[in-house]
Protein backbone atom coordinates (compact mmCIF):
# COMPACT_ATOMS: atom_id res chain seq x y z
CA UNK A 1 0.00 0.00 0.00
CA UNK A 2 1.49 3.32 -1.08
CA UNK A 3 -0.55 6.27 0.20
CA UNK A 4 2.23 8.77 -0.49
CA UNK A 5 2.57 8.17 -4.21
CA UNK A 6 3.01 11.30 -6.37
CA UNK A 7 -0.15 12.35 -8.26
CA UNK A 8 1.25 11.67 -11.74
CA UNK A 9 2.10 8.13 -10.69
CA UNK A 10 -1.47 7.59 -9.49
CA UNK A 11 -2.79 8.01 -13.03
CA UNK A 12 -0.10 5.69 -14.43
CA UNK A 13 -0.74 3.03 -11.80
CA UNK A 14 -4.49 3.33 -12.34
CA UNK A 15 -4.09 2.87 -16.08
CA UNK A 16 -1.91 -0.20 -15.55
CA UNK A 17 -4.46 -1.77 -13.19
CA UNK A 18 -7.37 -0.99 -15.52
CA UNK A 19 -5.46 -2.45 -18.50
CA UNK A 20 -4.76 -5.61 -16.53
CA UNK A 21 -8.36 -6.14 -15.37
CA UNK A 22 -10.65 -4.58 -17.97
CA UNK A 23 -10.97 -7.86 -19.86
CA UNK A 24 -12.85 -9.42 -16.96
CA UNK A 25 -16.62 -9.65 -17.06
CA UNK A 26 -17.79 -6.78 -14.86
CA UNK A 27 -14.32 -5.30 -14.29
CA UNK A 28 -15.26 -2.21 -12.27
CA UNK A 29 -15.39 -3.81 -8.82
CA UNK A 30 -12.13 -5.77 -9.23
CA UNK A 31 -10.45 -2.56 -10.46
CA UNK A 32 -11.69 -0.57 -7.47
CA UNK A 33 -10.57 -3.31 -5.08
CA UNK A 34 -7.12 -3.43 -6.66
CA UNK A 35 -6.77 0.36 -6.48
CA UNK A 36 -7.73 0.37 -2.83
CA UNK A 37 -5.22 -2.41 -2.17
CA UNK A 38 -2.54 -0.39 -3.95
CA UNK A 39 -3.22 3.03 -2.40
CA UNK A 40 -5.17 2.23 0.78
CA UNK A 41 -8.10 4.18 -0.69
CA UNK A 42 -9.43 5.11 -4.14
CA UNK A 43 -7.97 8.51 -5.06
CA UNK A 44 -10.27 10.87 -6.97
CA UNK A 45 -7.66 11.02 -9.75
CA UNK A 46 -8.46 7.38 -10.56
CA UNK A 47 -12.09 7.97 -11.45
CA UNK A 48 -11.70 9.75 -14.81
CA UNK A 49 -9.12 7.17 -15.93
CA UNK A 50 -11.44 4.29 -15.04
CA UNK A 51 -14.43 6.00 -16.68
CA UNK A 52 -12.53 6.67 -19.90
CA UNK A 53 -11.03 3.19 -20.16
CA UNK A 54 -14.29 1.36 -19.37
CA UNK A 55 -16.43 3.74 -21.44
CA UNK A 56 -18.48 4.74 -18.39
CA UNK A 57 -19.39 8.15 -17.02
CA UNK A 58 -17.51 9.45 -13.98
CA UNK A 59 -20.87 9.51 -12.20
CA UNK A 60 -21.32 5.78 -12.81
CA UNK A 61 -17.86 4.99 -11.44
CA UNK A 62 -18.36 7.30 -8.45
CA UNK A 63 -21.82 5.85 -7.81
CA UNK A 64 -20.48 2.31 -7.63
CA UNK A 65 -17.55 3.36 -5.47
CA UNK A 66 -19.73 5.18 -2.95
CA UNK A 67 -22.43 2.48 -2.93
CA UNK A 68 -20.06 -0.10 -1.46
CA UNK A 69 -18.94 0.70 2.06
CA UNK A 70 -15.54 -0.99 1.73
CA UNK A 71 -14.20 1.65 -0.64
CA UNK A 72 -12.62 4.73 0.91
CA UNK A 73 -12.20 8.17 -0.62
CA UNK A 74 -9.44 9.06 1.84
CA UNK A 75 -6.61 7.10 3.46
CA UNK A 76 -7.62 5.14 6.56
CA UNK A 77 -5.89 5.36 9.91
CA UNK A 78 -3.19 2.94 10.95
CA UNK A 79 -5.96 0.74 12.39
CA UNK A 80 -9.51 0.21 11.15
CA UNK A 81 -12.26 -0.62 13.63
CA UNK A 82 -15.44 -1.89 11.98
CA UNK A 83 -18.64 -2.27 13.96
CA UNK A 84 -21.48 -4.42 12.68
CA UNK A 85 -24.65 -2.40 12.08
CA UNK A 86 -26.88 -5.28 10.92
CA UNK A 87 -30.15 -6.09 12.66
CA UNK A 88 -28.88 -9.00 14.79
CA UNK A 89 -26.09 -6.88 16.24
CA UNK A 90 -28.39 -3.90 16.74
CA UNK A 91 -30.84 -6.08 18.65
CA UNK A 92 -28.04 -7.20 20.98
CA UNK A 93 -26.79 -3.71 21.87
CA UNK A 94 -24.90 -2.73 18.75
CA UNK A 95 -26.34 0.80 18.72
CA UNK A 96 -25.09 1.50 22.23
CA UNK A 97 -21.73 -0.03 21.35
CA UNK A 98 -21.45 2.22 18.30
CA UNK A 99 -22.25 5.33 20.33
CA UNK A 100 -19.67 4.30 22.94
CA UNK A 101 -17.03 3.77 20.24
CA UNK A 102 -17.75 7.21 18.80
CA UNK A 103 -17.36 8.79 22.26
CA UNK A 104 -14.17 6.86 23.07
CA UNK A 105 -12.57 7.83 19.77
CA UNK A 106 -14.09 11.29 19.46
CA UNK A 107 -15.12 10.62 15.86
CA UNK A 108 -18.11 9.44 13.84
CA UNK A 109 -18.35 6.63 11.30
CA UNK A 110 -16.15 7.14 8.21
CA UNK A 111 -13.79 9.38 10.18
CA UNK A 112 -10.24 8.98 11.43
CA UNK A 113 -8.91 10.18 14.77
CA UNK A 114 -6.82 13.37 14.47
CA UNK A 115 -3.64 11.43 15.32
CA UNK A 116 -4.29 9.07 12.38
CA UNK A 117 -4.47 6.04 14.66
CA UNK A 118 -8.00 4.74 14.12
CA UNK A 119 -10.65 4.87 11.41
CA UNK A 120 -14.17 3.90 12.51
CA UNK A 121 -16.35 2.22 9.90
CA UNK A 122 -19.79 0.64 9.89
CA UNK A 123 -20.12 -2.77 8.29
CA UNK A 124 -23.40 -4.45 7.48
CA UNK A 125 -22.76 -8.00 8.65
CA UNK A 126 -19.64 -9.81 9.71
CA UNK A 127 -21.39 -13.19 9.60
CA UNK A 128 -21.43 -13.58 13.37
CA UNK A 129 -25.14 -13.03 13.88
CA UNK A 130 -25.43 -15.75 16.52
CA UNK A 131 -22.57 -14.11 18.47
CA UNK A 132 -23.78 -10.50 18.29
CA UNK A 133 -22.72 -7.80 18.63
CA UNK A 134 -19.55 -8.14 16.59
CA UNK A 135 -16.62 -5.99 15.56
CA UNK A 136 -13.51 -6.26 13.44
CA UNK A 137 -10.16 -4.65 14.20
CA UNK A 138 -7.64 -4.77 11.38
CA UNK A 139 -9.29 -7.81 9.82
CA UNK A 140 -9.63 -9.80 13.06
CA UNK A 141 -13.23 -10.47 14.07
CA UNK A 142 -14.48 -10.24 17.65
CA UNK A 143 -17.79 -11.73 18.82
CA UNK A 144 -20.10 -10.91 21.73
CA UNK A 145 -18.40 -7.55 22.14
CA UNK A 146 -19.39 -5.70 25.30
CA UNK A 147 -18.30 -2.30 26.66
CA UNK A 148 -15.12 -3.71 28.25
CA UNK A 149 -14.18 -5.54 25.04
CA UNK A 150 -14.73 -2.38 23.04
CA UNK A 151 -12.53 -0.35 25.37
CA UNK A 152 -9.78 -2.99 25.04
CA UNK A 153 -10.04 -2.89 21.24
CA UNK A 154 -9.83 0.93 21.23
CA UNK A 155 -6.82 0.83 23.58
CA UNK A 156 -5.11 -1.74 21.36
CA UNK A 157 -5.69 0.43 18.28
CA UNK A 158 -4.44 3.56 20.05
CA UNK A 159 -1.06 2.00 20.93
Amino acid sequence: MNIHQPRADIAETTLAIVEELKGLEGPLLPILHELQEEFGYVPQECLPVIARELNLSRAEVYGVMTFYHDFREHPAGRHVLKLCRAEACQSMGGDQLAERAKRLLGIDFHETTPDGAVTLEPVYCLGLCSCAPSAMLDGEVHARVDAADLEALVQEARR
